[in-house]
């Protein structure tokens, strides 16, 4: 017989995936799963890489070697606590918590500065001692203040369409975010000064700055930036090691040097796990700014494109969150949360691969560090909640039955039973639909 031409049944077979794809990727529960399962998937491959490129630290600090292991896996079971309180809890109440949140902030960030209680790490004074080996960075929690209040100002705002001046649009706005960066720059920590600059863009941005205010908050805040980066020295030496090769002179550029040779040894699939040589005193801070240069070079390129494509998908969940929704304060919220992680990824994974200066801030979910570890889960728990309050998600969730029918009343033995009824999405998928959904 002759051979059949395999062309047109190759194009159906491929636009069929396609189509079939298309329909898992629209349906109503994808970006809860997505920010459910990649902020689980990046958490957990965080512990393990933070056990192995802190090991060598604490035993040249002569602690155990699963010293910094055991602190960050009590830090995630809190944190994941956190997640489910935030996943559960209503809007209303996130709202009622963003002034007690940013009151707090602040009152902890003013401690930070009074001598005797703030501590200085690195030579940034942003850290308060709570006992033991134990200390907690309020900037940190900062960041989940100004997204909170300013969703929750942005949305009183649009409910009486105050938006449309700018100085409702800025004022307080502009200004309790200025409070905040200023007492991060007291203690000297550019990079969560950036991270909250992202936020109050992303902020701004979603609230529908014009372009002329928009960028002359931005232009007001490169000068600031500008200024404190050419009057320190240290910002300076890192901003020089942009691209850079070589140690260079007094081993200025050691530490950028250093995270390229590790992603550079690495490979495709890297040494091993366990395996890096870097993290042997040669690449400072391994287990938390530079841990995505350890995991280059004992997962090699797989195990860093992994970790890309779990934000990715994070940052696409977040903003698919914050365009469908109808309630404004659920879309600053998303978008100022999606803001915040994705910037600071960028910002941490660009200094490591020298795009970026060191701005010296971790990785989210998965850098050591627990004062960040935990109110970034919180605003994990927000995007859950987000999601599932999504009218579609709703519907989705109150299908998931039981694949066996219930037994109908009255049903007796001398009475002429009806066939049983099979609770399957497939039966009530027509009794639950939503606008925006396919």
């Amino acid at each position: 017989r002759p051979a059949r031409p395999s062309g047109p049944s190759r194009d159906s077979a491929v636009r069929r995936l396609y189509v079939r794809a298309r329909r898992a990727w629209d349906r109503p529960l994808t970006a809860y799963y997505l920010i459910f399962g990649s902020s689980l998937l990046i958490t957990i491959l965080g512990i393990v890489m933070v056990y192995s490129a802190s090991q060598i630290t604490a035993l040249q600090l002569s602690l155990p070697g699963s010293y910094f292991f055991r602190k960050q896996f009590v830090a995630a079971v809190l944190g994941t606590g956190l997640l489910l309180l935030a996943s559960r809890m209503p809007t209303k109440l996130h709202r009622a918590l963003a002034y007690p949140i940013l009151l707090s902030a602040v009152f902890l960030m003013i401690l930070v500065q009074v001598p005797g209680i703030g501590l200085a790490v690195n030579g940034n004074q942003n850290w308060i001692s709570v006992g033991g080996p134990f200390q907690l960075q309020p900037s940190e929690f900062g960041k989940l203040a100004l997204v909170l209040w300013g969703a929750d100002l942005l949305a009183r705002k649009q409910d009486k369409r105050l938006l449309i001046q700018w100085k409702h649009m800025l004022v307080p706005l502009v200004p309790v975010a200025f409070m905040l960066l200023g007492l991060i720059m007291l203690g000297g920590d550019m990079g969560t000064a950036i991270i909250l600059t992202a936020i109050l863009f992303g902020l701004l941005w979603l609230a529908g700055a014009p372009t002329r205010l928009f960028a002359g908050v931005l232009a007001v805040a490169a000068t600031i930036g500008v200024i404190l980066i050419k009057t320190s020295p240290n910002r300076m030496a890192r901003l020089s090691c942009l691209g850079a090769t070589e140690p260079g002179p007094n081993d200025t550029c050691w530490q950028a040097v250093h995270g390229i040779y590790a992603l550079a040894s690495g490979g495709l699939f890297g040494s091993g796990l366990g395996a890096s040589v870097e993290k042997w005193g040669q690449l400072p801070e391994a287990h938390t700014d530079f841990i995505f240069a350890v995991t280059g070079e004992e997962l090699g390129l797989a195990g860093t494109l992994s970790v890309l494509a779990l934000f990715a998908a994070l940052g696409y969940a977040g903003i698919r969150v914050a365009g469908r929704t109808e309630d404004p304060f659920v879309r600053y919220a998303a978008g100022g949360v999606t803001t915040w992680i994705t910037a600071q990824a960028v910002i941490n994974i660009g200094a490591v691969l020298g795009l970026l200066p060191i701005a010296g801030v971790p990785l989210p979910l998965f850098s050591y560090g627990g004062s960040a570890l935990l109110p970034t889960m919180f605003a994990i728990g927000l995007l859950i909640a987000f999601a599932r309050e999504d009218p579609a998600a709703r519907a989705a969730l109150a299908m998931r039955q039981p694949r066996f029918g219930r037994k109908r009343a009255g049903g007796s033995s001398g009475t002429s039973r009806r066939p049983r009824s099979w609770n399957t999405m497939r039966r009530r998928a027509s009794a639950a639909r939503s606008s925006g959904e396919r």
